[in-house]
């Protein structure tokens, strides 16, 4: 098998639906949201459909400002996204959410990119695509789950500061048992994705390591970034209550 990746066959990959379709299931007994969760994977699906198209033309192309109009976009989609947990103050904290995201996520690809893969052409699509997701994709999970902690917390009336140092924990708590789970718990998916395509484990395990490092240094950077600009918006807030 070293060196080859096993296709999917269509009636294969529909045996993959149905873990997904027991939780639907149990949401529904359980009169939860199965709606929203239904949508979810439906949207996931019509995605990753559209994109893997996408992707195979914007692997081909050899235009730099193709590659930094999809940053843009990743970075405008992710911050939206991220405030999802907040939607009465997402058009206010919109601003900060896009430059958290583009900072932390920005400087942690720029030198995954240009300092330790070293890419030539420096936007090389093939690279550059896939680890902006990884990138942007983390400090968007860490941007939606600090603004909904500090949320929580300054409506208690705890002071901001205190309620920055919470809501930063818990944001962070996700990749640092990650950290602590993976080769132990978990081979994650790029580390597994290059084993299976017959790269040898010591090469997956270095890509692996920058992965990981990347992942930590864009969430805690962006949520940290995050709390610092937003730091005047609920300060105030909590005056006027």
């Amino acid at each position: 098998m070293a060196g080859t990746i096993q296709t999917i066959p269509l009636e294969h990959l529909t045996i993959a639906f149905i873990p997904a379709l027991a939780v639907i299931v149990i949401l529904v007994i359980w009169s939860l949201n199965a709606g929203n969760a239904l949508y979810a994977i439906a949207r996931m699906l019509v995605q990753l459909l559209i994109i893997g198209y996408f992707l195979a033309y914007i692997f081909e192309s050899d235009h730099a400002w193709v590659i930094l109009l999809i940053l843009v976009l990743m970075v405008t989609a992710s911050s939206w996204i991220a405030l999802d947990t907040i939607k009465g103050k997402r058009r206010l904290l919109y601003k900060y959410a896009f430059l958290s995201v583009a900072l932390g996520g920005g400087i942690t690809l720029v030198l995954v990119t240009q300092a330790v893969l070293v890419l030539k052409p420096w936007y090389l699509p093939q690279l550059m695509i896939p680890l902006a997701g990884m990138i942007f994709a983390n400090a968007m999970n860490s941007i939606s789950l600090v603004v909904e902690r500090l949320n929580a917390e300054i409506e208690r009336n705890v002071p901001y500061d205190e309620a920055r140092n919470i809501a930063l924990h818990a944001a962070l708590i996700p990749i640092i048992n990650s950290l602590f789970a993976v080769g132990l718990v978990s081979l994650p998916g790029m580390m597994t994705g290059q084993i299976l395509s017959g790269i040898s484990p010591l090469i997956a395990i270095r890509y692996q390591i920058m992965v990981m490092c990347m992942i930590f240094g864009s969430s805690g950077m962006s949520a940290a970034c995050f709390l610092v600009l937003v730091k005047p918006v609920f300060t105030r807030q909590k005056g006027e209550q």
